[in-house]
């Protein structure tokens, strides 16, 4: 089946060269075509530009004609860190945020991830993935077209499995990219609480055998912060992985910088996430790395605390990605086009920057950056095409508007 995109106001984020990620002064850098079109055959994009320069079409049979009616066509967002596979809403913390008490002391009286593993345990396999489906669904439909989602609620081999084989069968049943990421290291289970070396050994004996025979996992994940797991920790877990061929992906400087980004680095980490608190010795160590900073401004602007001072980094020369953190305690929200705007509001990001950190250098996070991130020839047709809008700055200034007007994955209107 071929399809014709046509009447395109703007296609925005196109490539011609290609590109891993983008950083530094090239993230102000947007490649646009105005007036366009955009072929498609067999779910890869095959043909795009001006539609001055369209053949038109020869044989108009098995053909399928999508018309923008004037809206812009943009590749779709990259989402390269969440924990959408939970079990229930947590808005009672929420309340009780608002009521002053702070993070540690929701989760030190029982609430927090601790909260969600136990609803999540008390949930079946096929219950979990129909929650997680219908979530899937609404991010689909505000633009997202891949998606990395992280164990992390379950904190028992049981429950971390089950997250997992969910999310495999995610993959298997929706058009949507998904990696998987195993984190087990995101809280210490009560059981463990004055154990914690015993529970490391249960993800590293018990927990990574079943991932690697069942092929349950394409990243491994870790929280390195005070009071959760050390820089000790967190190579031992991070190695450990890398026997299994699972690359790492970590939090990091969410309320403490202490040495988790040197670590992840010299780990071999894709990816270093939240990054709310960063100093010079960070930034000196990304700079001759392969690492992605990813900074996650929903969780900020959901907890009231520090926004990742991303200014700097690209100041210093350093790509950037945005990802939405879907979560339910601390990002109960997978909309990447608010992501978008949180970062040109509250981070300082040109809309430029905000969709090149949404687009490529978050495909780059999730290792998919030779399939997705951009419009080019070759690359995945997920797509989004949005109504008319004056511009693509309309998306993050206009934050509570919704502008899509349908979603393309693998070349199919979802």
């Amino acid at each position: 089946m071929k399809i014709i995109i046509k009447n395109i106001a703007q296609i925005v984020q196109t490539e011609r060269k290609k590109t891993s990620f983008v950083y530094g002064d090239n993230m102000k850098k947007l490649n646009v075509i105005n007036d366009g079109f955009i072929e498609i055959k067999d779910g890869i994009i095959t043909n795009f530009g001006n539609m001055k320069d369209w053949n038109g079409i020869e044989d108009w049979n098995n053909i399928e004609i999508i018309d923008a009616e004037g809206g812009s066509v943009f590749p779709s967002y990259c989402d390269s860190h969440t924990h959408l596979v939970f079990a229930e809403s947590r808005e009672r913390e929420f309340v009780d945020r608002i009521k002053g008490l702070s993070y540690e002391q929701i989760a030190n009286s029982g609430g927090g991830i601790l909260n969600s593993a136990r609803k999540l345990e008390n949930l079946s396999e096929e219950e979990l993935y129909e929650k997680a489906k219908n979530r899937i669904q609404k991010i689909i439909q505000t633009g997202t077209g891949a998606v990395e989602i992280k164990s992390g609620y379950g904190l028992t081999t049981d429950s971390e499995i089950k997250i997992l084989r969910v999310i495999k069968k995610l993959k298997k049943t929706s058009d949507i990219t998904i990696k998987s990421t195993f984190l087990g290291a995101h809280a210490l289970p009560q059981k463990y609480k004055s154990n914690k070396k015993a529970y490391i050994e249960l993800i590293i004996n018990e927990m990574l055998p079943i991932i690697a025979d069942e092929k349950l996992a394409d990243y491994i994940d870790v929280f390195c912060e005070k009071n959760y797991f050390s820089i000790e920790d967190t190579i031992k877990i991070l190695n450990a992985g890398q026997k299994i061929n699972l690359i790492g992906k970590t939090h990091v400087n969410q309320f403490n910088a202490f040495g988790g980004v040197k670590a992840s680095v010299n780990s071999g980490a894709l990816s270093v996430d939240h990054l709310e608190i960063i100093n010079q010795e960070d930034i000196n160590i990304l700079k001759g790395s392969k690492c992605m900073p990813t900074a996650l401004p929903s969780c900020s602007f959901f907890l009231g605390i520090p926004y990742s001072p991303v200014r700097k980094l690209i100041n210093n020369n350093l790509p950037v990605a945005l990802a939405s953190d879907y979560n339910p305690g601390s990002s109960p929200s997978g909309n990447m086009n608010f992501v978008i705007s949180l970062a040109c509001i509250k981070l300082k990001m040109t809309p430029e920057e905000a969709i090149n950190a949404a687009t490529i250098n978050s495909a780059y996070a999730m290792g998919i950056e030779k399939e997705l991130g951009s419009i080019d020839i070759g690359k995945k047709a997920n797509l989004f095409i949005t109504k008319k809008i004056p511009s693509y700055n309309y998306i993050p200034y206009n934050f509570g508007e919704n502008v899509i007007a349908s979603t393309i994955l693998n070349g199919k209107i979802q």
